[in-house]
């Protein structure tokens, strides 16, 4: 057997990568919040951290607008 990796074994380790890098921008900026609430990340009114730990999950209501 080989011994190289598969590239889907570090997805997840990627996906969460990008939800931080993500979470640090959205933090400065109230379109990409808007974007990402449009997408249906529950994100409005959240800390980096915060918003880090929703983007590391499927949207609530896929392509719905949640409230403000």
């Amino acid at each position: 057997m080989s011994t190289e990796a598969v590239p889907t074994d570090d997805l997840g380790k990627a996906n969460d990568v990008l939800a931080e890098w993500a979470a640090r921008s959205a933090a400065d900026s109230d379109a990409l919040v808007e974007r990402l609430a449009g997408m249906g990340y529950d994100v409005r009114g959240k800390s980096e951290e915060e918003i880090a730990e929703v983007l590391k999950h499927p949207p609530a209501k896929p392509g719905a607008d949640p409230a403000p």
